[in-house]
């Protein structure tokens, strides 16, 4: 339908849903990012030149999390920036920097499990640990060039309140759309194909080979699980209700309104804490890559159990003298 003024979206929703979803992630993301570092760093050796990859990994989400105690207070005072234009580019630079090295990086993981299990005779010795650092840094470069025109829109100071948009102000709306369909082309459909075409064949391959040890078999499904539920979760949602989110604000310029913009606009801010999510599931990949934190995990949870069984002993017994010493 075709009106002179659209009606403004309820932006009320973005305020009450972020807050908490970016306090349970900064949570999460920090203890599992940390712990799953130092269990690699533990065992270096061991893991591979893979680890490489899930090294850079860890410190794209670390990069992020940092960033997100900003990101609440800014939520939690209703939309209202108050750490200046600079840092407003710079945190969301950081959150495209994360996005696209975590996409990147897990393109990575993929593409070397894939030769390591299907071409193994040509990668063996081949492949150094020079190369795997060679590889990580261009694909640092690689996200930094892909993020960097975001830092030159517009994000704050619009209709006299300080906003920090997570792409820019409505003046520029156009031209940021069809960066970001570039962006969504070469920073998540293209991996996107390069990991699942990877992992199908691997899948192939590997049911076919009868002398394939199963434990490769296990580990190699269980990761391609955790990359589709890495994407499928996190990345593909968001891709495609932000560019929706875009396209209607394009329209809503051009005064022509549809129902459904609230709708795409409420679902984009659901997507969007979604895709944060990336920062606390990714350390799945540690999990995945060694067999000593499942362990690990169960010895917490084990020591957590008796600590908790000792404090409500120690409470449950000195409840009958605490009576007493009241009675006196």
């Amino acid at each position: 339908m075709n009106n002179s003024s659209c009606p403004r979206v309820n932006l009320d929703f973005t305020n009450r849903f972020l807050p908490p979803v970016y306090i349970l992630v900064f949570i999460i993301g920090l203890v599992a990012n940390g712990w799953g570092l130092k269990s690699l760093l533990q065992k270096w050796k061991k893991l591979g030149n893979i680890n490489i990859f899930v090294l850079n990994l860890g410190l794209a989400d670390i990069l992020y999390l940092l960033t997100v105690p900003f990101l609440m207070v800014y939520y939690i005072k209703g939309s209202k920036w108050i750490f200046g234009d600079t840092f407003c580019k710079v945190t969301r630079f950081c959150f495209n920097l994360n996005l696209n090295g975590s996409i990147g990086f897990l393109t990575c993981i993929s593409v070397y499990r894939y030769m390591a299990i299907v071409h193994p005779m040509r990668v063996m010795g081949r492949i150094t640990v020079t190369h795997s650092v060679g590889i990580s840094v261009m694909v640092w470069l690689l996200v930094s060039v892909q993020s960097l025109p975001d830092m030159f829109y517009s994000k704050t100071l619009e209709n006299n309140t300080e906003k920090c948009h997570d792409s820019t102000s409505d003046v520029y709306v156009e031209d940021y759309l069809k960066y970001s369909l570039g962006w969504t082309l070469t920073g998540f459909c293209i991996p996107f194909l390069i990991t699942l075409g990877c992992y199908g064949h691997v899948i192939v391959v590997l049911c076919r080979t009868n002398a394939t040890d199963t434990v490769l078999k296990q580990r190699s499904l269980k990761l391609l699980l955790i990359l589709i539920l890495l994407f499928s979760v996190c990345y593909i949602p968001y891709y495609v209700l932000r560019n929706l989110t875009l396209w209607s604000r394009v329209l809503s310029k051009q005064k022509i309104c549809h129902e459904w913009f609230n709708g795409v606009y409420i679902a984009q801010q659901i997507s969007r804490g979604l895709v944060c999510l990336n920062s606390a599931l990714n350390p799945l990949v540690y999990l995945h890559g060694n067999e000593d934190i499942p362990a690990q995990l169960r010895q917490l949870l084990q020591r957590a159990r008796q600590m908790f069984s000792r404090l409500f002993m120690s409470n449950s017994g000195s409840v009958p003298v605490a009576q007493t010493a009241n009675d006196v």
